[in-house]
């Protein structure tokens, strides 16, 4: 579960309010699309989720964990529960695919059986089973960003989060990426992602939060492309970049 009680952040440096009295749950097993312009709070948003700055009013949980109280020694374990999908990918040069995937299972010390059974599930669960033995350079846009799922996925996280995951590739493929996200999601991993193309978030549906001016300015359920005509909760808000 996610959940964020009155939280507000501040920027002294800056003098920004970041955040605004923002009040978020998320339930394990939901798929929740955040979306908002530049400058609404979604990088904010995304830092305390990952405790990587602190709110300065409010209480934030992740996980099962308060993040207000996390003492440092148990931020690895606390990380460890959360899978990231980046905009540009953060993939090894100099490793294969297979490697790229296997490195984060390596790094928490798994077995070797079970990265040689864990990697090639999750590179199959993708669709790049046959692609395991190339190297970055040699994939797309799309490819690369598969192979960023499927190391998020891989140590099999209570959440997902994909920052900006269609970003960097073609458009074509952004839907692809939507729909591998959601058969995740039907794995029983939590999944929030951050976007700012309006058009993918019409055209799935599903629980919508919007962040305009550091506050949320729309949090509820669309209809998608399919059904949207009928549903007058359809417009959301979002703006058209």
């Amino acid at each position: 579960m996610v959940e964020l009680k009155n939280v507000d952040v501040f920027y002294k440096e800056s003098g920004v309010d970041a955040l605004r009295d923002v009040n978020i749950r998320i339930n394990d097993g939901e798929f929740v699309f955040i979306v908002g312009d530049s400058g609404a709070g979604k990088s904010t948003l995304l830092k305390l989720l990952t405790n990587e700055l602190p709110p300065t009013n409010g209480r934030v949980f992740v996980n099962g964990y308060n993040l207000s109280k996390l003492k440092k020694n148990k931020i690895p374990k606390f990380r460890r529960s959360i899978g990231m999908v980046f905009q540009d990918f953060r993939l090894i040069p100099g490793m294969t695919v297979f490697e790229n995937v296997a490195f984060v299972l390596r790094v928490i010390d798994k077995p070797k059986r079970f990265i040689r059974q864990r990697v090639p599930y999750v590179l199959n669960l993708v669709k790049l089973a046959d692609r395991a033995k190339s190297y970055p350079s040699q994939l797309s846009g799309g490819e690369r960003q598969r192979v960023g799922i499927a190391r998020a996925f891989a140590t099999d996280p209570g959440l997902i989060i994909a920052d900006e995951p269609t970003g960097n590739i073609d458009p074509r493929l952004s839907y692809e990426i939507v729909e591998l996200l959601l058969d995740i999601n039907k794995c029983g991993a939590t999944v929030i992602m951050v976007t700012h193309e309006h058009d993918l978030v019409q055209y799935f549906g599903g629980r919508i939060i919007n962040l305009k001016n550091g506050q949320v300015a729309f949090d509820d359920f669309i209809a998608g492309k399919t059904n949207a005509a009928d549903d007058e909760s359809y417009e959301y808000g979002g703006d058209s970049e």
